[in-house]
């Protein structure tokens, strides 16, 4: 608990009511996304962001969030703590009002808090109305209070000193069990999400302690990690750079704030083809970019420029960079600190205060103008590097030349033909990309001719994460791929002409066709990642066994949902089990029913909850470092699936 937090004048005062709540728990997914696990996790989001708030205000430091034995959260900070007096407006006490009013907080009216992490604001009231239990405790002024509710906040247990304490110490305790008539598919906490978020904030906010705690093992084992960076910002780009080789050793790290609005920029570039540039406001991650990054990214090119010409390291024959050149390899975060943020964008994760702009333009241009001259070595590589970019960049525009599709059945190629589908719809439209000619003769046969298309690739495509663009579109199967997609790639990309709703890809479950997947996925992540973020990517799940008893065939996807099933058929009942073949060996029949037919097949989405977990994941596997690979292997061995080796 924190130390001296008597000159604060936070109060009840500070909580400002602008709307009583109503139907959270009719609509949750109003206030959370969804109820699924996205959503789930939510919920800890909303109280944290409440104690990152403290620590942003600097009244907290140490920040402990628990998941108990029974996969209820609590979540402790040294901060202030809630105001425990009775509201102004409400007549009821303060705490209740935060947890039963939505928009009552102190990121309301500016009294509380200059700088807010919430983005509704709506956090512990939408918390509690989706929880069957959550209890509060606020250590103040020696006394301890303690205040309950249940079944969404319908039953109460007034607030109450439950006993006290000495010293200086104060702060604010909340425990919380998703209800799981609300969290119908999962109420399991993933410690690995947990995990990652509270890790980002804590190199968001530097000096900021976080301490996450997994109970549900039992006391001897227990998982405990902390997580605190002295170099803020500076340590998530080292860690960003971790499975990589960094082009230039020093970190280049600028701060400035004009007008109440903090920039933080923390940059190093390195020797892998794709850029990183992670951007956030007030702790948000504003994956749809905004006034900030586009700020940044203008000033960043036009230093290089301005340093290049200035050095005669660019010629004037040569062609002018561009911004792709100049972020070729870049690892970035971005962090801005704003009293009052604007967001927009689909999500609401885009910043559109305009002021922005210019401000983080001017903060970063002039730091980074300053450490190019500084550094003239590291400036000499960082400008070669976006140089080698832009030779490749025009090499590229000439390939993709050939990616550019006239008409609707007119993609062929050396080697595999695509088999398209009759509707123009694409809404309804789905593309399977399948693994040579065997497999694509059944897919074509079993297929809906309507909505599915068909489109063979001949063995493993090429690694992108080892190549340029240029080279990548030299690939048969990468062409042939992006013209049945009919967007486009790199700077022509429009997501509006994508002409299948769901791209499918459909590989043995082997080990050939695990690698052929990875490749896939590889080459949509870098540069197709709109449509994996839009939901466009699926896998397909062949089965791997079959159960055959009396006239039923039943078809499961491993060895746990074969046990399951063997287990609840009768003692009497005889059986006989066999192993799939490849898809090319499969029947049209078969292939139809098990895997493509709409009514019975089992897709797998592939999601990004978060992109720099899977930047690290596709690092690590198809990176040149063969290290940090054999580790992951081991890691993750015990937890493959439907593996056939």
């Amino acid at each position: 608990m924190n130390e001296n937090m008597n000159e604060s004048t936070y109060n009840d005062n500070d909580i400002k009511v602008l709307k009583g709540l109503e139907a959270v728990r009719k609509r949750p997914g109003m206030y959370i996304g969804s109820t699924s696990s996205r959503g789930l996790h939510h919920l800890v989001w909303e109280i944290v962001d409440n104690s990152i708030d403290e620590a942003l205000a600097g009244y907290s430091d140490i920040i402990k969030v628990f998941i108990n034995k029974d996969n209820s959260i609590t979540v402790i900070d040294n901060g202030r703590g809630i105001p425990t007096g009775i509201h102004p407006k409400t007549g009821v006490s303060t705490i209740e009002t935060v947890f039963t009013v939505l928009h009552a907080g102190g990121k309301f009216g500016g009294g509380g808090y200059k700088v807010s992490g919430g983005l509704h604001g709506v956090g512990a009231s939408v918390v509690n109305a989706l929880s069957s239990f959550l209890e509060i405790k606020v250590y103040q002024n020696g006394s301890i209070y303690s205040m309950s509710f249940k079944n969404g906040g319908k039953d109460i247990e007034k607030l109450k000193v439950i006993g006290e304490y000495e010293g200086e110490k104060s702060g604010t305790e909340v425990t919380f069990r998703p209800d799981p008539e609300i969290f119908t598919e999962t109420t399991e906490f993933d410690y690995d999400i947990l995990r990652t978020r509270l890790r980002e904030l804590a190199f968001l906010n530097k000096g900021l302690k976080i301490i996450l705690t997994d109970e549900r093992r039992g006391e001897d084992k227990k998982v405990q990690e902390e997580f605190m960076y002295e170099g803020g910002i500076k340590e998530y780009v080292k860690m960003l750079n971790k499975n990589k080789t960094p082009l230039t050793k020093e970190i280049v790290d600028v701060e400035g704030e004009i007008d109440e609005v903090i920039i933080e920029v923390a940059l190093q570039y390195n020797k892998s083809y794709s850029g990183l540039i992670y951007s956030f406001v007030n702790n948000i991650n504003t994956h749809e970019g905004g006034t900030h990054e586009d700020g940044v990214k203008q000033a960043l090119t036009k230093e290089i420029k301005r340093y290049a010409k200035d050095k005669k390291i660019l010629k004037e024959k040569d062609e002018p960079l561009i911004g792709d050149d100049v972020r070729e390899g870049l690892a970035m975060i971005i962090s801005c600190k704003h009293p009052n943020p604007q967001f927009e964008g689909q999500t609401k994760t885009k910043l559109g205060n305009s002021e922005v702009k210019k401000i983080a333009s001017s903060i970063f241009s002039e730091g980074f103008r300053k450490f190019l001259l500084e550094n003239p070595n590291e400036a000499k590589i960082i400008v070669e590097k976006a140089m080698a970019a832009s030779k490749a960049r025009i090499a590229a525009k000439k390939a993709r030349e050939l990616t550019r599709r006239k008409g609707g059945l007119e993609l062929t190629t050396q080697w595999g033909k695509l088999t398209d589908c009759s509707s123009k719809d694409v809404k309804e439209s789905e593309l399977f990309i399948v693994e040579g000619n065997s497999a694509a003769g059944p897919a074509k046969q079993g297929r809906d001719s309507r909505i599915q298309a068909v489109l063979p690739i001949r063995g493993k495509i090429i690694n992108v994460e080892k190549s340029r663009l240029d080279k990548i579109l030299a690939n048969e199967e990468i062409r042939s791929l992006i013209t049945a997609f009919g967007t486009g790639v790199g700077e022509e990309f429009d997501i509006e002409k994508l002409r299948y709703n769901k791209i499918i890809i459909m590989t043995d479950a082997d080990v050939d066709g695990a690698h052929i997947r990875t490749l896939l996925l590889t080459f949509f992540y870098r540069y197709f990642e709109p449509l994996v973020e839009n939901g466009h990517i699926y896998a397909a799940q062949p089965p791997l066994f079959k159960i055959s008893h009396g006239k039923t065939n039943k078809y499961v996807l491993d060895q746990e949902e074969l046990d399951e099933y063997v287990n609840n058929l009768s003692e009497k009942t005889k059986y006989d089990i066999s192993r799939m073949k490849g898809l090319g060996e499969m029947d049209p029949i078969e292939l139809k029913e098990t895997t493509m037919d709409i009514k019975t097949r089992n897709l797998l989405k592939i999601e990004l909850d978060d992109a720099i977990l899977a930047d690290e994941t596709f690092q690590i596997l198809m990176g040149e470092d063969v290290a940090p690979r054999r580790k992951f292997i081991e890691d993750n061995a015990l937890n493959v699936r439907n593996l056939d080796v």
